[in-house]
């Protein structure tokens, strides 16, 4: 978006970000940090700041320009545990003696932050802050009553944890504008309604972002599913590594999320029920490529159903809190052994179980 007021940047501060920083301490220096400070809540709509900070990696000059390539760290205050952090290329042009800041936009490579995209209004909700472009604050109070319907009940159902029991959801104007914060092609969300941002393994600002053309389409009850689900992905990060299987951390999700609506298998699993009816059980638990956005919708609809069965089932035979160990295990050490050391079963045996609950659950077929 264009920059409101411009930024004015004193000489000792340019200075300052030539040699690659701006002491603390110096009043002019500090000065810069107080504008840009400004300038960004007003950016981001009111949304509390805890910090916003950039650390310069390289400047180029030509004559009365500059170009910045800059680091920006920022937290958002009562929601991040961990800072955002992204690259940023500044623009500068020197004019009556001082340095005058022109843009401020994503490094090559980078996404777009929601900011890139217009002004971003910001509505509060009692577990979620809702940070949105191009919408009326109606519907981002919608958005915030959804979430905050979600939050309790992803935290009953993961107690414990550094989670802060609050979400960040993030409404940009259109699917392309979602895509662009996700730094992906608009075709590979098409009919997705939300999606989580965030390393594994936490520390990171986790970030739920709509995509507010399929997201409008959904009921009452599928937006608060949604919201639940996406929010268990926040609550569950910092246990949720590279070692976890898809079929592990979204059929968690979608069990805290299904949690308490009186929904049976058969309601919430409708492709994988016909499939199974029609006697195709599936061989394996659903592999990770089996939940690539863009793919075949109904595969990846059965592929997210033989997730939460697989979830529910692990609970059904060993309760909740034992679900929740196997889950930080596999996060610790791989699926395979968590299943050793938490279940005392193997990955073959509970395949064996799950297809088996799956027959007993959407046929009459017998076992094989």
């Amino acid at each position: 978006m264009g920059l409101p007021g411009r930024w004015t940047v004193a000489v000792l501060a340019a200075a300052a970000l030539v040699a690659g920083c701006a002491p603390h301490g110096d009043p002019a220096a500090d000065g810069v940090r107080g504008t840009v400070e400004a300038h960004h809540r007003a950016a981001l709509g009111g949304a509390p700041l805890a910090s916003w900070t950039y650390r310069v990696l390289a400047v180029r000059r030509d004559g009365r320009r500059a170009a910045v390539d800059a680091e920006l760290t920022y937290a958002l205050d009562g929601y991040d545990a961990a800072p955002a952090t992204t690259r940023r290329r500044l623009d500068l042009a020197r004019r009556d003696g001082r340095w005058h800041v022109t843009g401020d936009r994503p490094a090559e490579g980078q996404p777009a932050q929601l900011w890139d995209q217009g002004p971003v209004r910001a509505v509060r909700g009692a577990r979620s802050l809702v940070l949105g472009v191009g919408h009326p604050r109606a519907l981002l109070g919608e958005v915030a009553a959804a979430a905050d319907r979600a939050a309790p009940a992803v935290a009953a159902a993961w107690p414990g944890g550094p989670w802060r029991g609050t979400v960040v959801v993030l409404v940009p104007g259109s699917l392309g504008a979602m895509a662009a914060l996700l730094g992906e092609e608009p075709a590979a969300y098409r009919g997705v309604a939300a999606v989580t941002t965030g390393r594994t393994g936490g520390g990171s600002a986790d970030r739920v972002v709509v995509n507010p053309e399929a997201y409008r389409d959904l009921g009452d009850f599928g937006r608060t599913f949604v919201l639940a689900h996406e929010t268990a992905h926040v609550a569950t990060r910092a246990a949720t590594t590279a070692a976890t299987p898809l079929w592990l951390s979204e059929g968690l999700a979608d069990r805290i999320a299904y949690r308490g609506t009186g929904r049976t298998a058969a309601e919430g699993a409708p492709e994988l029920a016909r499939s199974v009816r029609a006697g195709n059980t599936p061989a394996a638990l659903p592999a990770d490529a089996d939940f690539s956005f863009g793919g075949d919708p109904a595969a990846v609809a059965r592929a997210y159903g033989g997730a939460w069965l697989a979830c529910e089932l692990i609970a059904d035979r060993w309760g909740g809190e034992r679900l929740a160990d196997f889950y930080r295990a596999a996060g610790r050490s791989g699926a395979r052994r968590a299943f050793r050391d938490v279940l005392a079963t193997t990955p073959e045996e509970f395949t064996r179980a799950w297809r088996d609950r799956l027959r007993q659950e959407f046929s009459s077929a017998p076992s094989r």
